[in-house]
């Protein structure tokens, strides 16, 4: 069992989707890559912030996760 990736992008949809995702009763990973960046001394671009979710919970947390996206 492993975590996958359901999520990159901006902190604040990030921070949005696992409140949501764990409101279903899933929990949720969340790596800050600005964070770990700005720690290490230089700045990151891109796909800053990245949601995992283990690979077994997928079934319970792919509606919020869809509903999610058409809202964005």
């Amino acid at each position: 069992m492993g975590l996958m990736k359901v999520f990159s992008g901006s902190e604040i949809l990030a921070l949005a989707l696992q409140g949501k995702i764990e409101e279903a009763g899933v929990d949720t990973v969340l790596k800050n890559n600005i964070q770990s960046a700005r720690l290490a001394g230089f700045g990151n671009s891109g796909q800053a912030v990245e949601l995992f979710i283990q690979e077994t919970d997928f079934a319970k947390a792919n509606p919020v996760i869809e509903e999610f996206r058409l809202s964005i």
